[in-house]
């Protein structure tokens, strides 16, 4: 389970105490997602997640986190909204870690996505976009190129343990997208981490998204091309054009491309490939002591790239521009 800290009762009732959400009634851990400490916290008022922050989240970036949340449900996208205690504050402390509650969003994920999956996901993340145009906060993407640098200096002298020769092939395509990166396209607030397990369906609309924690200031586009490789890929590691086109078409509904976002987009796709691959890779040779989570896979992300280097323009995913 992806529990790092535990809360013991007399603690919990403590930390609920300081919020108008009523008496803990049940507290149970999440056994999903690898970054941080999730619970469902069942009070007299209803249902509420509580997390606690660990890993990979620094606590300075928590106010940006917590506030794109709130400005986001205040214009309409559905999102966990950040819960304030009495005093007025959102982000508190418990057990040591930074800690929030937030409201709790029906619905569940898709476990095997369907092309109608990829049309609201496509329309929701435009979505997003629109509405964190008038948010007033910023984040440098920490897992963006020059991150991206960093880690792979992390992991090369072991990348041969997951697949001989993994490094080499990892050093040749970072010193290409370093040389080829975009310079110049729109830009605003992006999720940087919309796979399914972070959106929720309701029959066959999305009833909301969550997990803002990578979330950050870049290329709005770069947010879609994750959304390719979240999304369109079949078991096989074969690119679904179907579910591609209608992902693509979804978005654009909603809000328009620029012409140089979609000459960018099978460069963009090939970075998110590279920078899953290269936070798997991390992950699976440095699994922290104690956690019950298994590590992703970071070759399923190596195919992805591979199948990137192949596509020279946004009609090889089924997209007419």
């Amino acid at each position: 389970m992806a529990v790092y800290t535990d809360v013991a009762d007399d603690e919990l009732r403590a930390f609920i105490a300081l919020y108008d959400i009523g008496e803990v009634l049940s507290c149970k851990g999440i056994a999903e997602g690898v970054e941080n400490s999730n619970f469902l916290v069942t009070t007299e008022r209803g249902n509420f997640i509580l997390t606690l922050y660990e890993r990979r989240v620094a606590p300075a970036d928590l106010p940006f986190f917590i506030g794109l949340m709130e400005h986001l449900a205040a214009h309409g996208v559905a999102c966990p909204t950040p819960v304030k205690a009495r005093d007025g504050f959102a982000l508190r402390q418990l057990c040591g870690r930074p800690a929030a509650i937030v409201t709790f969003l029906a619905g569940m994920w898709p476990r095997r996505i369907q092309p109608f999956h990829c049309t609201g996901v496509g329309a929701a993340l435009a979505g997003l976009h629109r509405a964190g145009a008038s948010f007033g906060m910023t984040r440098a993407n920490d897992l963006s190129v020059v991150g991206w640098r960093r880690l792979f200096e992390a992991c090369s002298s072991r990348a041969a343990e997951v697949q001989p020769g993994l490094a080499g092939e990892v050093e040749a395509e970072l010193v290409l997208i370093e040389a080829e990166w975009p310079r110049d396209l729109p830009t605003g607030v992006i999720h940087a981490d919309l796979f399914p397990d972070n959106v929720f369906f309701r029959e066959r609309e999305v009833s909301g998204l969550i997990d803002f924690y990578f979330a950050c200031t870049d290329f709005l586009a770069y947010d879609l091309a994750v959304c390719l490789n979240a999304w369109c890929f079949e078991a096989d590691g074969s690119l679904n054009v179907t579910k591609a086109r209608l992902l693509l078409e979804g978005y654009r509904r909603v809000r328009p491309f620029a012409a140089a976002e979609l000459a960018a987009l099978p460069l963009l796709a090939r970075g998110s490939a590279l920078r899953f691959l290269l936070t798997r890779l991390f992950d699976w040779l440095n699994q922290p002591a104690g956690a019950l989570v298994q590590p992703k896979n970071p070759l399923e992300f190596l195919r992805k790239l591979r199948f990137h280097r192949g596509i020279t323009d946004i009609a090889g995913y089924g997209f007419d521009a």
